[in-house]
């Protein structure tokens, strides 16, 4: 059985391989930091349910942003977003809010 040290001993082989080249100058836009993604991490969590067609019209809303306007969105930033707009509306119209009409429509 070899000894401790001769398990940690580089090998003729290992000693025969060349030092690595010297690291290429880097450029100033290989040295400039990653575009941040725009993702935010969110502290609460919160479940809701949707129907299929729900669903099916959060998918078709979120891929039409892509397709038509450029905007990679995730639904969960997609329904972030609409929520916002419709408390934004409560909180200037109150009674006469969308969410209030549709709420008391049925």
């Amino acid at each position: 059985m070899p000894a401790a040290d001769d398990l940690f001993r580089p090998t003729a082989a290992v000693r025969a391989v060349p030092d690595a080249p010297e690291p290429a100058e880097t450029t100033p836009e290989a040295a400039a930091p990653a575009k941040p993604s725009g993702r935010i991490r969110h502290d609460e969590k919160m479940t809701v349910y949707v129907t299929s067609d729900e669903l099916l019209q959060i998918e078709h809303a979120r891929l039409a942003l892509r397709a038509g306007h450029g905007l990679a969105v995730d639904r969960g930033r997609l329904v972030r977003e609409a929520v916002a707009l419709v408390l934004a509306d409560f909180d200037t119209h109150g009674a006469d809010s969308v969410l209030v009409r549709r709420l008391t429509d049925g």
